[in-house]
């Protein structure tokens, strides 16, 4: 999907990230696993605001996402930091590149919003392709607990000061499907006009993710809970990989 209202209240309805955290998290992992980022690609990068924390540490940093509304928004927010950064319209799975990489991280389950299996290890080729040897891959991904207990067949709404939203889920058992109906409530002049988006988020098991991972040339190093260097328990909500280029 292109995320085309929702890009103008992504960063509004996820206040609840803490990206200046994340961005810390990734350092130490690099640090962790004794790697120099060098040139890295922050695929599905949204709004940039990943992007943004991390060229604030001197990380050589682009971004790439398949919304141009997104893009737009991370391009403003860049400017007004007045910082360099390129950002590239790219869908993950169709990933084309001017030159090679030596890290890629995906985060706020991006892996997720791909559609089956197939365009997951299509996105797993793409950044294989263009990455040196040695290179990272990090990502996360939602897990099939959060989808069967924690989004389901739910409903959440976030009211605030700019929108009112409405976000509807129906689950996919069989599947380990989410699908997300969003209704956009913009106040206008006395009234509200509605917007509606909708997309899906698929759910894979560690093992199923382990596999693609090395059927693309990577060595998975660790899987972890988000946010942390721990072992994902059965009620782990997200899981963080780690992969080498071999």
């Amino acid at each position: 999907m292109s995320y085309g209202v929702f890009a103008q209240f992504y960063d509004n309805l996820t206040q609840n990230v803490d990206y200046k955290t994340k961005a810390d998290y990734l350092c130490s992992l690099f640090e962790h696993f004794n790697h120099d980022p060098g040139c890295t690609l922050d695929l599905a990068c949204g709004t940039g605001t990943l992007t943004i924390e991390l060229k604030k540490r001197g990380i050589d940093v682009f971004g790439a996402d398949m919304s141009s509304e997104m893009l737009t928004e991370a391009m403003a927010k860049a400017t007004c930091d007045d910082l360099d950064i390129m950002f590239l319209r790219q869908k993950m799975q169709s990933l084309t590149l001017f030159g090679t990489i030596d890290t890629c991280i995906c985060t706020l389950d991006s892996i997720s919003h791909l559609s089956g299996h197939k365009q997951v290890q299509q996105t797993f080729d793409r950044v294989s392709y263009y990455m040196e040897p040695g290179g990272l891959f990090v990502f996360d991904v939602n897990t099939i607990f959060k989808h069967e207990k924690i989004l389901s067949d739910n409903t959440f709404v976030y009211d605030t000061d700019d929108v009112f939203c409405v976000w509807q889920n129906t689950y996919t058992s069989n599947q380990h499907k989410v699908k997300i109906e969003l209704d956009f409530f913009i106040p206008q002049n006395g009234h509200y006009i509605r917007e509606s988006e909708s997309f899906s988020e698929y759910a894979y098991s560690r093992e199923e993710i382990e596999n693609m991972l090395q059927l693309s040339g990577f060595e998975v190093l660790a899987v972890y809970e988000d946010m942390s260097f721990s072992e994902p328990k059965d009620d782990t909500q997200r899981m963080t990989f780690t992969a080498r280029k071999k």
